[in-house]
């Protein structure tokens, strides 16, 4: 079993589920842009991807719809979506036993910074967490590899197998491998599981019980 001293989280779908956040928003976004006739699953699909990919490949907005539609939605998000969030069951205490156990944990997140850092905060996750890093608000350096990278780099760290990324999409896993680290996939997030599998994290992990198995070594 591989001894990682550093660990990085990514947020949603890894430690919290904000589904329900996510969802309001959006509805509400859409509301505002006078779409209200679409089968509600369809909205699933903006969980994972970039808010922009599921308003144009999804609802067919241009450039500019697409634009007003995000500011819609971070509208609602900014004021209700952020805190309509809950950890996965385990969570907080991986997190406390991995503290105590003295390894180093670390977020990076493609959600805006800013909201990012209120959730951690809300759940007092911040006391574990030593650098936290999301887009910012114009979207740039969103891509999961750079903001790992940029963790990286603010912390000083050299790439390592020693170090985990830890998240739920393909992102995560070709962002961590891209950046010369372990990589472990959870399949309880929003990833799908055969895309996951096919990625080739250096570990697979169903529930919160079993990454901590992973990330205590």
């Amino acid at each position: 079993m591989a001894q990682f001293n550093h660990i990085i989280f990514d947020l949603d779908g890894t430690l919290t589920d904000n589904t329900q956040g996510i969802i309001s928003s959006l509805k509400y976004s859409l509301h505002k842009m006078h779409i209200d006739d679409y089968p509600e699953n369809l909205l699933d699909g903006f969980i994972g991807p970039p808010l922009q990919w599921g308003f144009k490949q999804l609802f067919g907005l241009n450039e500019q719809d697409t634009k007003l539609a995000v500011e819609y939605f971070r509208e609602y998000y900014g004021e209700n979506g952020w805190h309509q969030n809950v950890p996965y069951d385990g969570v907080l205490e991986m997190m406390a036993e991995l503290d105590t156990l003295g390894k180093r944990m670390y977020i990076a997140t493609s959600k805006l910074e800013k909201y990012a850092v209120k959730i951690v905060e809300y759940f007092e996750m911040d006391k574990y967490i030593i650098q936290l890093k999301g887009a910012d608000y114009h979207a740039k350096k969103a891509t999961k590899t750079q903001i790992i990278s940029d963790v990286l780099t603010m912390q000083q760290l050299a790439p390592s197998k020693e170090i985990a990324m830890v998240g739920d999409t393909v992102y995560d896993m070709e962002g961590g491998k891209e950046n010369g680290l372990s990589t472990v996939a959870v399949a309880y997030g929003f990833g799908k599981e055969n895309e996951l599998k096919a990625a080739k994290p250096d570990f697979f992990v169903e529930d919160v019980e079993e990454l901590f198995e992973v990330l205590a070594g």
